[in-house]
């Protein structure tokens, strides 16, 4: 156990801010609809084929790579352009906000962030391996609280800011929220490492876009057949997303969403040349349990099912691993400083005293 304890705080010590920053952002990304507030974005969402195809013609030609339309989160169409750049395009198609980088949007830098560190793949590997750390954490606490569990006090805060005090509230408060931590430390590496939860859940493997065969010279290119063409197959389904291709030999594509699917965006996806030609249609129902399985990965993560309450339980999560790390950070490095400092000035201050 004394092993386990000191590697536990060491790994804290180390782990604990970064940990703290990815949950704190992550709580304020769960209320993401709530926060952007600009005209149109609490606007009800009224789908009209023909309107998506103008507000994506004007998009593509303003340089768009990819539409997101529309939602009950956020009430306003999302271009997003080559490098970091984007719109919002109310429902009416007025351009409503755009920005060249990331960096005027907190939406958008604090997702990168929350996603990549800011230093995309690179960045997305540190956050992996402090998502299998906090995991472990996780595991580790929750052993070593059961041995002091007698002792078990139940406060949001430090009785008071000394290394006995803040222990039991980061063992307490730990244990209180580990169930949920649990949940979002496994859907993250989950979305993380797809790969990996696919072979284990029995997932298959998503095939790659389909090659345009003959190449179809379009200008502008056929969206609103598009459009109307995936809306006939799946009537009941909301069109969520439009992405148009990078190279001349690659298919548009059309994502919506069936009203079982749980992922915001869906994952239903038909793929057409620039003529508007079907040329594949992806059903995520017709895939395996282990798909069903991977798809709630990202929605349970973001908040984005289970309504206002579950939205509040990861709020729980988020600020209460932010508490924990920084508090992990404080005790291990700060609070053995200013102990040693302290006991230094008090051996000063006895040899003064005693050579007096």
């Amino acid at each position: 156990m004394k092993t386990l304890s000191l590697l536990h705080r060491w790994a804290g010590g180390i782990l604990g801010l970064l940990l703290a920053l990815l949950g704190l952002s992550g709580a304020a990304l769960v209320w993401e609809g709530e926060w952007v507030n600009l005209p149109g974005a609490n606007d009800p969402v009224v789908e009209r084929v023909a309107d998506l195809a103008v507000v994506s013609d004007r998009a593509i030609a303003a340089g768009a790579t990819r539409i997101t339309f529309a939602s009950e989160e956020i009430g306003l169409h999302h271009a997003a352009y080559s490098g970091s750049g984007g719109a919002y395009f109310a429902q009416d198609g007025r351009l409503v906000e755009s920005w060249s980088s990331i960096w005027e949007r907190p939406e958008f830098w604090l997702f990168d962030f929350h996603h990549h560190l800011f230093a995309g793949e690179t960045g997305e590997t540190i956050t992996g391996i402090a998502g299998i750390a906090g995991l472990l954490f996780v595991v580790t606490g929750s052993i070593l609280w059961w041995r002091s569990r007698r002792a078990f006090e139940f406060r949001l805060w430090p009785r008071r800011f000394q290394p006995g005090p803040i222990v039991r509230h980061h063992r307490d408060l730990g244990i209180v929220i580990a169930p949920l931590l649990l949940v979002s430390m496994l859907t993250g590496l989950g979305m993380l490492y797809q790969g990996t939860a696919r072979t284990l859940l029995g997932g298959t493997k998503t095939p790659p876009s389909p090659k345009v065969e003959e190449i179809v010279f379009a200008d502008p290119a056929a969206i609103a057949p598009m459009l109307a063409s995936a809306k006939a197959q799946f009537p009941d389904s909301a069109i969520r997303r439009l992405t148009i291709p990078s190279k001349p030999d690659a298919a548009y594509s059309v994502r919506l969403r069936q009203t079982s699917e749980w992922t915001p965006n869906g994952r239903t996806t038909l793929y057409f040349d620039a003529s508007g030609k079907l040329l594949r249609t992806d059903d995520p129902l017709k895939g395996t349990k282990g798909d069903s399985i991977i798809e709630t990965f990202y929605p349970v993560h973001s908040g984005k099912v289970g309504g206002t309450a579950w939205k509040l339980l990861l709020t729980v999560s988020g600020v209460g691993l932010g508490v924990l790390g920084l508090l992990a950070v404080y005790s291990f490095w700060f609070r053995k400083a200013a102990a040693r400092t302290r006991r230094k000035r008090d051996m000063n201050s006895s040899l003064g005293i005693a050579s007096a």
